[in-house]
């Protein structure tokens, strides 16, 4: 493609996606595919990649991520972010009503109007435009200064990158520095997909602390991954400073903000517990968790009159619910073992409904969690679903123990199997050792290999599998691929069509790319980020396995405990009958090389990069070594190839003239491609 088609064809492609972007976050209305949104963008990342000078911060392609982040620099705050005084009171709202009004002078006092809003159980975050160009993203911190994490925040969905077109008439989004303050957040169907196939003792308990793990991430590929959205409460600029905070709230939809649309203006204190009332009642109809509402006063001209305290504005509170909970009784506790072997104590409740949804069964996570509690069989409990998806117990009603209730012993048999059970180290999880002959490690490791992350095997379903495993048909996911249309048929409830469904579900899933299929293994410590680290150092399992523990600790984002663990995995004969099975299935255990490759002339080698590149980004010119077989390190050391130096290049080049490191310019680097 000529450049001057190539400069129409990415102007086209950026247009659309961009549309869809905020057709799909913004306003729920999605026009088209998920698959066809990513040709979009594979077509315009393809582009990018051919004519480098095309690339603009602004371009959807930064979405999804890139560069990997060492560390965060910190940044202050032109103006502090203050956290919201809280109440659970309605009594301190219609106070804090009250006292606004009697601070306020005479007119405005008693037309004084508030804006209620919903309370988004996220994680607080400032952006920065300036000439409508996102620059700079950051996080609360201690409310004067935080973390710079604006790689991370340009992968939201709903963090517009240009505000270009929107903003009003007056222009006054695309003039000078405007600030946007609002929350980041994870829908509750994105926190589902994202703790599905982890181990339990790596699940996240609620989307909150997920967010919060995710802002923080030093790869900012995977922060894309996991689909977060950002909600905008709060608009500054000299622009602005006369409208009220109704309306500048329909100036950050104009500008495709997200600002959740649930909002309201009340006129006293009717309208207000209206509004508290309505939402208690509606919240779990949300896609996401809000944990109260928050009220402002709307006229902002009062804002600096009224003040704050060192914590707080005086003209806005935070009003949160009360954690739904509900009370039942312990039946029993039995204990659930995981695919790693992992004791986990489940109690059987007495069934009681909870935030929509009737409850009968509840983690107790683990031992020392049940003495904290103090909680024995019998015993009369709250438990609680505040934020959580998992109902937890949160304390035990003293007052209501049966002089028959009955501690909880940490069993010393695998309920399984009945192997004696081993806690390594000084980890607070129990488990069991038996690897190999333990039905439940069985089942839980076929279904890990199956679930929707990894191989995405459907058809595969729980009670399949319990069959498969009790009737002695697998023992180990290799298993699955010898399976027939005649060994199925002897299975309950397994009709013709459903044996045919589930046999080409396993034959669709051979296709399933490398770094899915080691995913898939659940080596442990291993999720999805770090398969796809890996399979990037390591191309082929051969190669994998063969690794030292030394070696693999020097890959991005890996570290002794994981390559401890990757070791372990690959030096167990279990492993070994596992991938022999797998690789005669015809399962994908080499990295594809992509199409229309050119060369392989970084075959082997280590790359880093430093300074500032003029003619690739950072993610452009990794992508380029990884296409010729080489890989993007992040660290300099004697094992390192080659050092690309770009413009104010700072200590890694004095470290790599010490440790006789090859080092090349980006006119070099270009040659070498």
């Amino acid at each position: 493609m000529h450049k001057e088609d190539a400069v129409i064809e990415v102007s086209r492609l950026r247009e659309e996606l961009n549309r869809h972007n905020y057709l799909y976050y913004v306003l729920a209305r999605p026009e088209i595919s998920d698959r066809e949104f990513d040709r979009m963008m594979e077509r315009l990342l393809a582009l990018e990649t051919e004519f480098p000078d095309l690339v603009t911060p602004d371009s959807p392609s930064v979405r999804v991520g890139g560069q990997i982040t060492r560390e965060f620099p910190v940044v202050r705050h032109t103006e502090p972010m203050l956290s919201l005084s809280n109440t659970y009171s309605g009594e301190e709202v219609e106070e804090f009503f009250r006292r606004v009004q009697r601070l306020l002078p005479g007119e405005a006092a008693e037309e004084v109007k508030f804006v209620a809003e919903l309370k988004f159980d996220g994680v607080a975050v400032s952006l920065l435009y300036r000439d409508g160009l996102l620059v700079r993203g950051a996080t609360r911190g201690d409310g004067r200064r935080g973390d710079d994490i604006t790689p991370n925040l340009r992968t939201v969905g709903t963090v517009p990158l240009r505000l270009s077109g929107h903003g009003g008439e007056d222009g006054a989004f695309l003039e000078g520095e405007v600030e946007v303050r609002g929350e980041v957040f994870m829908r509750r169907d994105a926190f589902l997909r994202l703790n599905e196939g982890r181990p339990e003792e790596e699940q996240f308990a609620n989307p909150r602390n997920a967010t919060a793990g995710t802002l923080k991430l030093q790869d900012s590929r995977e922060v894309a991954r996991r689909s977060m959205m950002f909600v905008a409460y709060y608009l500054r600029g000299d622009a602005f400073e006369g409208l009220r905070h109704m309306e500048r709230l329909g100036r950050l939809e104009d500008a495709g903000f997200f600002t959740g649309g649930q909002y309201r203006l009340c006129g006293g204190m009717e309208d207000i517990r209206a509004f508290i009332d309505e939402w208690a009642d509606r919240r779990a109809e949300l896609p996401y968790e809000i944990d109260g509402i928050v009220l402002k006063l709307d006229d902002s001209r009062y804002w600096q009159e009224l003040g704050a305290t060192s914590k707080s504005p005086r003209w806005a509170i935070a009003y949160k619910y009360p954690a739904e909970q509900a009370e039942t009784v312990i039946r029993d506790v039995v204990f659930q073992v995981g695919r790693l072997g992992t004791i986990t104590p489940v109690a059987e409740l007495v069934p009681v409904s909870l935030a929509g949804t009737t409850v009968s069964r509840s983690t107790l996570h683990n031992f020392d969690e049940i003495r904290r509690l103090d909680v024995r069989i019998g015993d009369h409990v709250v438990i609680e679903k505040s934020g959580e998806i998992i109902p937890k117990v949160i304390r035990v009603l003293d007052a209501k123990r049966a002089d028959g209730s009955r501690p909880i012993e940490v069993p010393h048999t695998c309920p399984s199997c009945g192997t004696r059970l081993e806690r390594r180290d000084e980890e607070v999880n129990w488990y069991c050792p038996n690897e190999e002959g333990c039905k439940a490690q069985q089942r839980a490791r076929i279904l890990h290999f199956a679930s929707r992350n990894a191989m995405d095997i459907k058809s595969l379903g729980k009670a399949l599998v319990e069959q498969l495993v009790a009737r002695g048909l697998v023992t180990d996911s290799g298993d699955l691929y010898a399976l027939t249309k005649e060994v199925l048929a002897g299975l309950d409830r397994m009709g013709e069509r459903s044996a045919a469904n589930l046999l080409d579900a396993l034959d669709a899933s051979k296709r399933q790319p490398y770094e899915r299929v080691l995913f898939a293994l659940g080596i442990r410590h291993v999720g999805i980020a770090t398969a796809r680290e890996l399979a990037l150092a390591y191309p082929s399992i051969g190669k994998l396995s063969e690794a030292g523990s030394e070696e693999l600790a020097a890959v991005a984002d890996i570290g002794p405990v994981i390559a401890g663990s990757i070791r372990e995995y690959f030096s167990s004969p279990r492993t070994t009958r596992l991938l022999e099975k797998l690789r005669d299935a015809g399962l994908h255990f080499e990295a594809e090389a992509p199409a229309g490759l050119v060369n392989r002339n970084f075959e082997g080698m280590s790359v880093l990069f430093t300074g500032t590149l003029e003619r690739h980004t950072r993610q452009q010119a990794a992508a380029l070594v990884e296409e010729r077989g080489g890989r993007e390190v992040k660290s300099i050391s004697r094992k390192t190839d080659l050092l690309v130096v770009g413009r104010d290049a700072g200590s890694k080049l004095q470290k790599a003239r010490k440790l006789d490191v090859k080092v090349v310019t980006e006119e070099d680097f270009e040659k070498m491609l």
